[in-house]
């Protein structure tokens, strides 16, 4: 998939000659907080809300401002371009535009959310674990191969680098919501389990089980 697929119809678009008023105006109608401005099917900027309610005279024209602030994607890259960019800046929309600056489009807040939330799996059911691992000891082959062994699937991973503990926190998203043998077994392999997100009352009843066997061998 690429930006250009998960482009909006219901985002409008201003144009030079518009004043801020009619601007504000649309922002409230599409409940946005910015909106493309373009010119010759161009991509001048983007407006912002605050911007616009900071205008002395809100019956100006927009062509009285310069449109530095110009955020965009390109039509060909990958979805999480868009994504990095709208979290990076804060963006209820992402413009989107082709090698020659032509406006494409735009990408919703919403759009994104909806798309990182399928492609990730976060909306098929099942059970999340949250590991911590040195950076130099993480093998994704080897937790794959645990969870096998236990025949639970993974659907999907991610990975933050948390700069405080110089960790690496693998969120693992399983097909299972008992998840009481997979933690056990990434224990026995020394994974720390930070977090585990599924059936908690058949979970923590495994995990205390296993717990207390491993204090008793311990003895």
């Amino acid at each position: 998939m690429i930006s250009e697929q998960l482009i909006s119809p219901i985002v409008p678009t201003l144009i030079p000659s518009d004043t801020g008023d009619k601007a504000l105006s649309l922002m409230d109608e599409s409940n946005l907080e910015q909106l493309p401005v373009v010119a010759d099917e161009k991509y001048m900027g983007l407006v912002q809300e605050n911007d616009l309610l900071d205008m002395a005279d809100p019956d100006a024209k927009l062509d009285a401002a310069e449109f530095s602030y110009r955020p965009a994607v390109l039509a060909s890259g990958h979805p999480y371009d868009a994504l990095r960019l709208a979290h990076q800046q804060n963006l209820s929309i992402v413009p989107v535009v082709d090698s020659e600056n032509t406006y494409v489009g735009a990408i919703t807040r919403n759009d994104l959310l909806k798309y990182i939330t399928e492609k990730s799996g976060l909306d098929n059911p099942g059970g999340i674990i949250v590991l911590e691992i040195d950076p130099r000891n993480y093998s994704l082959t080897e937790i794959a191969r645990i969870c096998e062994s236990e025949e639970v699937l993974l659907i999907s991973t991610q990975i933050f680098s948390n700069r405080a503990t110089g960790k690496l926190e693998i969120t693992l998203k399983t097909n299972r919501t008992n998840l009481g043998g997979i933690v056990a077994a990434l224990e026995r392999y020394n994974y720390k389990v930070l977090e585990v997100f599924g059936d908690s009352s058949q979970d923590e009843g495994m995990i205390d089980r296993y717990n207390l066997l491993m204090n008793y061998l311990n003895m």
